[in-house]
């Protein structure tokens, strides 16, 4: 759950149309909208090279014609700009669900991960043991977009979702109530949603089908502009009923109705493949509802077009079902767009409670500038400090200068008479170049003294930071800080991947097609297979090389002590853990993170406190990002 001020905006940039709503937080707890409004974004909306500045002006239009006070704001992204996919993991130790989610990522994501801002979340255990995943990308130049509409508009963003599981958020919360397999087919203007819930579980998918089809068909057949085409199909489109019903006497009329049904029928046999796959390798049930949403839903006619396909009851979704509505809201327009709002109470629902489905796609451009706000009271610290130094710097050149003077100046007027006293001025130049060594030593003790600062700094941040994800995530509080802290040279296996004693064998039984897949994830660190580094180990007695003394400290490990929260579920100390594990490897101006991409050394045992049980250990080891040295 985000924390938010009373009031905060919810904003869907569809591809179609933009969808933005204000609500608040009753002192009961309930969910209340106090303002919304709806703006069709056109044909520019779903084209690239104009879209930015389409959906900018939009939403300047909708904050200018109604009073939203807010400027807190959550969006979600669209459809067409997001990859989504849900994925099996097999049953591995915790340790290594990362690594794989990782692996996966840079196998089903088609984009290189350094492009994408991407994101997941564990569903569940399916009754074979596997885990059950969602994972989402969308390019990080189409985040900072939205950053940029929302920075330009005057607004705060602080959460990036996704239309799948701000859908799935929105239908929990107002039918949570409903027994068996329910369907819910979101029909937006570029793509469609399709979602399966069912005792549970949830699973969806994206498909590339959407009202905009219907409006470029008749318009091509029509030999009329796109605009025109899409005001006739809103004030007199539907979709034909087909066989032996009479058409309608304008033949305009019916000629969009024709067009109108052969996509949709397109759609249904997307939508009927992905029912096909739900129940045969999904395990799941077949649907006894069908929920229609989203802006093309509401088409005369589609209702009973998929309820004659999929031999189903068809209803509209309410996203406002469980939703308090201000009284001064006109109900009668809101009834007339409420079920394309699905997205928006979604998103609001991220600042109210504990979400079933929690990602946020912040890119880390964006992460980095709200902490670097957040830091600006410490920068300006450092800044104050560091004008001090150079002041005092400055003063000691300036005072080894003058005495320098002074020794040459008497020295040129006694330089005839005391000829032979030139090893004496040597002696005071030595003198002079010593005091400079020692100031140039200073400069360099005070600014490694800084990096310190700033390096203790950024752990503190990362702690909390952890606390709160950890909240976020699991929704209970959780504690954790350091008990111990030593510096020094990295461990020879410092870089090497980390992984379990070589003996060790992994409990469940793996098949064969698992095993190719995912097997390098258990082979003992070191081997050619895990990547191991050899360079660490003397090629003739095979022992690890000696490590030369230096007075440069390359590596800081502390021992963390945190609140045992096994007692609550068996597995939250190692979330705890691998937690504070993931924000330590995002502190990258301090940190470098080696092959075995985790912080958590080898022996990172988690160790319940014999004589306080209600806290455990574990230890962790950083390499910085450059040595300091000691003096």
């Amino acid at each position: 759950m985000l924390s938010s001020s009373k009031s905060f905006l919810a904003v869907d940039f569809g591809a179609g149309s933009l969808k933005l709503a204000e609500f608040e937080i009753t002192e009961a707890g309930a969910l209340s909208l106090k303002n919304y409004g709806v703006k069709s974004l056109g044909l520019e909306g779903s084209q690239e090279s104009k879209r930015e500045a389409t959906i900018l002006r939009a939403t300047q239009e909708l904050l200018g014609s109604k009073a939203f006070g807010a400027k807190n704001v959550n969006v979600c992204a669209p459809g067409f700009h997001v990859f989504s996919k849900f994925v099996k993991l097999p049953p591995v130790d915790e340790s290594k669900v990362t690594q794989i989610i990782q692996y996966e990522a840079q196998q089903n994501v088609p984009f290189p991960l350094e492009e994408v801002v991407w994101d997941y979340q564990i569903l569940g255990t399916l009754p074979s043991g596997e885990l059950e995943v969602l994972l989402v990308a969308i390019k990080a130049d189409i985040v900072e977009g939205l950053f940029r509409t929302a920075d330009a508009a005057g607004l705060r963003l602080q959460l990036v979702d996704v239309s799948p599981a701000a859908l799935c958020n929105a239908f929990r919360y107002n039918y949570s109530d409903l027994e068996g397999c329910s369907m819910l087919l979101d029909i937006g203007a570029k793509t469609s949603n399709v979602l399966f819930f069912e005792k549970g579980k949830v699973y969806a998918r994206s498909i590339n089908i959407g009202a905009n089809s219907i409006t470029q068909d008749y318009a091509t057949e029509a030999k009329i502009k796109f605009p025109d085409a899409e005001d006739f199909k809103i004030a007199e489109g539907f979709v034909s009923l087909g066989g032996a019903y009479e058409e309608p006497e304008s033949e305009k009329q019916a000629k969009i109705s024709k067009i109108a049904r052969q996509v949709m029928t397109r759609l249904h046999i997307q939508v009927n493949q992905t029912l096909q796959f739900y129940r045969g390798q999904q395990g799941g049930s077949a649907p006894q509802r069908l929920f229609l949403s989203g802006g093309a839903s509401i088409m005369p006619y589609t209702a009973q077009f998929f309820a004659e396909k999929l031999n189903v009851a068809v209803e509209y979704f309410n996203p406002l079902r469980n939703v308090q509505i201000n009284p001064g809201i006109n109900l009668e327009e809101l009834a007339k767009v409420a079920h394309s709002l699905g997205e928006v109470v979604g998103l609001a629902l991220r600042n109210l409670a504990q979400c079933p489905i929690e990602l946020n796609l912040m890119p880390k451009s964006s992460l980095n500038q709200q902490k670097l706000s957040a830091k600006k009271p410490y920068f300006i610290a450092t800044l104050c400090s560091v004008v001090l130094v150079a002041l005092a710097v400055g003063w000691f050149s300036y005072s080894v200068s003058a005495d320098k003077q002074a020794t040459l100046d008497f020295l040129n007027t006694q330089l005839g008479p005391i000829e032979k006293s030139s090893t004496e001025l040597a002696g005071a130049q030595g003198n002079v170049n010593k005091f400079k060594q020692e100031a140039d030593t200073l400069t360099a003790l005070l600014e490694d003294k800084t990096y310190w600062v700033e390096m203790m700094g950024e752990l503190r941040r990362v702690f909390l930071q952890t606390e709160q994800d950890f909240k976020r995530r699991q929704g209970i509080d959780a504690g954790v800080w350091i008990e111990k802290f030593t510096a020094g040279k990295p461990p020879a296996a410092f870089e090497a991947a980390s992984s379990e004693d070589s003996e060790e064998k992994p409990k469940t039984q793996w098949n064969e097609a698992m095993m190719k897949r995912y097997g390098k994830f258990l082979r003992p660190p070191g081997s050619a297979e895990a990547g191991g580094d050899s360079a660490s180990t003397d090629d003739a007695t095979g022992k690890p090389k000696p490590v030369g003394k230096t007075n440069e400290i390359e590596t800081v490990s502390f021992t963390c002590r945190g609140v045992n929260l096994n007692t609550i579920k068996p597995t939250h100390n190692k979330d705890l853990a691998f937690t504070l594990d993931r924000e330590l490897q995002a502190a990258t101006n301090f940190f470098t993170i080696g092959t075995n991409a985790s912080f958590l050394t080898k022996d990172s045992k988690l160790v319940v406190d014999s004589n306080n049980t209600n806290t455990f250990t574990f230890e962790v080891t950083l390499k910085l990002k450059r040595p300091v040295k000691l003096f």
